[in-house]
């Protein structure tokens, strides 16, 4: 009975991907289009799910349904914007206290990254990994994102909170020019 529920929401779910997936390609308008593709990601989660995989399926939904989607909408929000001429933009200068305060941060950075003994805190961390056996394998792989992949996931965290702040800054921009 068991194996016969489990085909049913097999079922079930690949029709909603199939539906989401038709969605995505034949709609006109965009944001009809964005929505249909975050039921095909939640889709594909809750197939994650249904195979046993816990991990994959709350990263598919915090990554996927939650910020692609968003930024897709986003994206879509800042496109359908009305054309504008290029003599009316405004360049200016690149301000002397924000520039020193910019490379000092960076040469900080730098010279973080080439001093820190990274062989030494590698090596130290996996023979540390290997006494854990008894973790769970998310245990295992979050231990991991805040060791040996330390480097990668701040890289990452930084290029997302500047995207961030492009966005602040090209609505902000928007705004002003508006009132």
């Amino acid at each position: 009975m068991l194996e016969q529920s489990a085909q049913i929401t097999l079922f079930v779910l690949d029709f909603f991907i199939f539906v989401g997936a038709l969605g995505v390609v034949f709609f006109n308008n965009i944001i009809y289009s964005a929505l249909f593709l975050g039921l095909t990601f939640l889709s594909v989660a809750l197939l994650y799910l249904l195979l046993g995989s816990e991990f994959l399926s709350v990263a598919q939904v915090i990554i996927y349904v939650g910020a692609i989607n968003v930024l897709i909408v986003f994206a879509i929000m800042l496109v359908n914007k009305p054309e504008f001429d290029k003599k009316d933009m405004i360049w200016v200068p690149i301000d002397l206290k924000s520039f020193c305060v910019n490379f000092i941060l960076f040469s900080t950075i730098v010279t973080m990254i080439v001093t820190t003994p990274w062989k030494l805190l590698v090596n130290n961390i996996d023979v540390k990994l290997n006494s854990l056996n008894f973790l769970s394998p998310i245990a295992k792989i979050g231990y991991q994102f805040l060791s040996t992949l330390v480097l990668p996931f701040e890289l990452l965290s930084l290029l997302l909170l500047i995207a961030l702040i492009g966005a602040v800054i090209i609505a902000r921009r928007e705004l002003i020019e508006d009132t």
